[in-house]
């Protein structure tokens, strides 16, 4: 685990430095949008509601919308003059009974680690906890917003659990519970025989997420059948094909070259045979540029395959390679 945040808690006069990790972790089964037809990622842009233009990220600014919808927008500037608080230090209120904080409160959860200094604070803390069976309600600083959160001990360690705000909590307002509506003793009765048949103890491993196991298997078994999809990169593709034509350019540039330049092409012979019988050849025969005919016909070959954009381009550089020739000859 890698620590996202580093300070210390304040208790009393003593200061216990340390770390906080995450404590959990999210499991859900996640599926990407794609298209049917070929797998691609579908992507979305950022379109003014306005104009219907898209918008830069560097163009996007926060905006408050007011009770009447008007919206107020705020600069960085703005935004960065708020009260906002950097402290590192997780400082304890009071302590106050377990049970008078309502689980319904309970927001992110992390564990604190201490540093090598702090472990004897650290554990005198842990054990104060433990044997007051009582939670320490804190204030800290988590990215630069205060927050409530408890102190509690699990498994020999600290942990802290932010808490919503008390106005974050939605009341429960059901007109069809009220006062006057409860079960009959001979109901309750019967559903507390019940509560009793199905008592037991919480084992966590004991029940599991049997639909994101199902979806692990199930493309599991795609996979091994084949029942894949093939999506490549269209940007790669685009790449790839401008490359292409790159090298169908400089074989055109390179035929043009050697249809004006019979001396040149002579002297890149003599660079392969110094022989006056090879000069000879070279000026009666200048079409002896064949491999790179071969090569540029396999660039082709290579282009119409891969992209069928450039076939033109391909038959350009054949009819100029061909006419360069006959009139060489």
């Amino acid at each position: 685990m890698r620590a996202i945040w580093k300070g210390a808690v304040s208790f009393g006069l003593v200061n216990v430095p340390v770390r906080l990790f995450a404590a959990t972790e999210n499991h859900d089964v996640q599926f990407r949008q794609v298209h049917e037809k070929d797998g691609g990622r579908i992507k979305y842009q950022r379109v003014c509601s306005i104009d219907g233009e898209e918008v830069a990220y560097s163009d996007i600014a926060k905006g408050y919308e007011a009770a009447d919808g008007q919206m107020v927008v705020l600069s960085d500037e703005e935004l960065k003059s708020l009260p906002s608080r950097s402290s590192k230090e997780i400082s304890i209120e009071k302590f106050v009974p377990s049970e008078q904080i309502d689980p319904l409160l309970f927001d992110k959860s992390y564990y604190l680690e201490p540093d090598k200094t702090g472990l004897k604070p650290y554990v005198l803390l842990r054990d104060a906890l433990a044997k007051a069976d009582r939670m320490a309600l804190v204030t800290v600083a988590v990215r630069t917003r205060m927050t409530l959160a408890v102190l509690r001990v699990r498994d020999n360690v600290i942990v802290l659990q932010t808490l919503l705000w008390a106005d974050e909590v939605r009341a429960p307002e059901f007109e069809s519970l009220g006062d006057e509506t409860h079960a009959s003793a001979k109901e309750l009765a019967m559903a507390s025989s019940l509560v009793d048949s199905l008592s037991g103890d919480y084992e966590p491993d004991e029940f599991e997420d049997d639909y994101a196991e199902a979806v692990t298997q199930l493309v599991a078994t795609k996979i091994e059948g084949g029942d894949i999809t093939e999506t490549p990169e269209a940007k790669e593709e685009d790449t790839e094909v401008v490359d292409l034509l790159a090298a169908l350019q400089r074989s055109v540039d390179k035929a043009k070259a050697a249809k004006g330049g019979g001396a040149a092409a002579a002297d890149s012979g003599a660079d392969d045979d110094s022989g006056p019988a090879t000069k000879a050849a070279a000026k009666k025969a200048p079409a002896k540029k064949a491999p790179a005919k071969k090569t540029t016909a396999k660039t082709a070959k290579t282009t119409e395959k891969k992209a069928p954009a450039a076939r033109s381009a391909t038959k350009k550089a054949s009819s100029t390679r061909k006419s360069a020739t006959r009139k060489s000859a």
